[in-house]
């Protein structure tokens, strides 16, 4: 790492307004995340993306992502201007992404699940003026906006030349917020909410760009969408980092995941719970060689103590080093993380908040935990096209989550403000439900949803997956719970199978595909 790239970085905090508000943010930092590309060029060779027998380099990065932006700016794209990028994750997505940020204009990242009708949504209300789409999603997409191919030739090297203001402010993503149901809102991040977020991750693993050697770059599995939060981090982690990115041919495979882990020898995945879970399920898993891996990063979802216990004995590489953290899309990603030691000796907790993270509650009437609220420089702009913003005066970000702070700063998230249960007055978490279900062994997945009653207002619904040598019946979990849970709150509709539930592609359940299960014939408790 040259001296003038270190000089991008700090360890050092101050406080600085924002809008009239004070954050707490690094002294010395990037200010725009094209800034970050500088960095391609001191991996040269090494891969920065594979998939299947696609290698991208960080030299043909730079080259492809330049003259990609050369045809972008002869179409007549400039900076600020919005372009859509609309496919699943492969190489071409990438350079695509990194191109149209050397312009200096801003990705808006759609979603490659959108059916027709929301595309056409998305595009006449975030007004792109080109859309780049793949070919599995061109045919939904208006042909008057899709005037440049997805891919491209190889780079010849050359690259626009590009001034934009050096605004830390400005907007520089917007993406899209993954909600199960209603329609997605479109985040505006500025420069400095990636960078801001970038930087804390990066320091507290100790790998700020003066930290990183090249025997430190990692070999990363994602699994997760390109166009949701953790895309764009991985990507700039990695151009910072010389990370390598390994991307599964589609849609995620537990099958798939043991053997690019094995034949590339990963040594970090992020994951939600619930893949994780899975990959642990697969019987696969006994004949492959993963000691290559050596930590996991997990969010979206609690984590339990059986699950961490299962990463130990069937993942002895990774052993205990498995990162625990909460966050949301409308603050750049995570807020909090818990370390390998608390995660272990205190399960279920989402760890402390990350070093320009404050945090605070607001108390809800008839709750006993309040709601959490967030401010940090990380946080988004606001909601394009939309004045109504979870952002208050005061710049606490209203995150809609429950949750409490213990005596040691850990973060603890105890449900939704929305989802809240309210049963004959009594007011009832589904995450304190679902947490119960699987922390009984037969339960290998739980989600809890309040469906309405004609007497109580509404009751509680279980769907539960049982593992495959279990007999677990609604009858018999309800007298597990009974031994921990009020019985207002045990659940009185239940859904038992041994598949696993629904899940969107972030691998979160899809709560309005379990209302269609329960439809299809609940099993009521005797």
């Amino acid at each position: 790492m040259t001296p003038e790239s270190r000089q991008f970085w700090s360890k050092s905090i101050v406080t600085e307004a924002i809008g009239g508000i004070p954050y707490r943010i690094y002294a010395d930092r990037p200010h725009r995340i094209s800034e970050l590309f500088s960095f391609a060029s001191f991996w040269g060779d090494r891969p920065y993306v594979i998939q299947g027998d696609r290698v991208l380099t960080f030299a043909g990065l730079r080259d492809a992502s330049g003259s990609k932006a050369l045809q972008l700016q002869r179409s007549g794209i400039a900076a600020g201007d919005r372009v859509m990028i609309l496919g699943w994750n492969s190489p071409d997505w990438v350079v695509n992404f990194w191109a149209v940020v050397r312009l200096g204009a801003v990705p808006v990242l759609g979603n490659a699940w959108w059916s027709p009708e929301e595309i056409e949504y998305a595009i006449y209300f975030t007004e792109p003026k080109l859309v780049l789409a793949d070919d599995r999603c061109a045919g939904r997409v208006s042909q008057s906006l899709l005037t440049e191919a997805w891919g491209g030739e190889a780079g010849t090297g050359e690259a626009p030349d590009v001034t934009v203001p050096d605004d830390e402010n400005a907007p520089a993503v917007i993406i899209f917020t993954s909600g199960t149901e209603g329609r997605a809102k479109a985040v505006v991040l500025a420069h400095r909410s990636f960078i801001a977020s970038m930087m804390m991750m990066m320091h507290i693993t100790r790998r700020l760009p003066y930290d990183v050697s090249a025997p430190k770059s990692e070999i990363c599995l994602h699994t997760g969408p390109l166009f949701h939060i953790g895309g764009p981090h991985a990507m700039m982690r990695g151009v910072v980092s010389g990370n390598t990115l390994v991307f599964p041919s589609g849609r995620f495979s537990t099958s798939e995941a043991l053997e690019l882990i094995e034949k590339h020898r990963i040594e970090r995945w992020t994951a939600v719970p619930t893949m994780l879970t899975r990959l642990l399920d697969d019987e696969g898993i006994a004949t492959r060689d993963l000691g290559s891996l050596r930590s996991i990063g997990m969010g979206g979802a609690p984590v339990h103590r059986e699950l961490l216990d299962r990463v130990r004995k069937q993942l002895p590489g990774v052993d205990a080093r498995v990162a625990i953290g909460y966050g949301l899309s409308e603050n750049a990603g995570q807020a909090t993380a818990a370390s390998a030691e608390n995660a272990l000796r205190k399960p279920g907790s989402s760890g402390r908040p990350l070093p320009l993270v404050e945090i605070s509650f607001k108390e809800r009437e008839g709750l006993p935990d309040g709601e959490i609220l967030l401010r940090s420089p990380t946080q988004m702009l606001g909601y394009f096209g939309n004045p109504n913003s979870p952002i208050d005066a005061d710049g606490w970000l209203h995150t809609g989550d429950l949750g409490k702070l213990d005596d040691e700063g850990l973060l603890w998230i105890t449900g939704r403000c929305k989802d809240i249960i309210i049963r004959g007055g009594e007011n009832i978490a589904p995450a304190a439900v679902e947490r119960a279900l699987t922390g009984i062994s037969a339960v290998a997945e739980a989600a809890v949803l309040g469906i309405p009653h004609p007497d109580l207002g509404e009751e509680v619904a279980a769907f539960v997956v049982i593992r495959e040598d279990s007999e677990a019946t609604a009858e018999t979990l309800s007298a597990e719970l009974r031994r921990t849970l009020a019985s207002f709150a045990v659940p009185s509709r239940w859904h038992i199978q041994y598949e696993p539930l629904p899940t969107n592609q972030t691998g979160k359940v899809e709560r309005k595909a379990l209302l269609e299960l329960l439809r299809e014939g609940p099993q009521p408790e005797e």
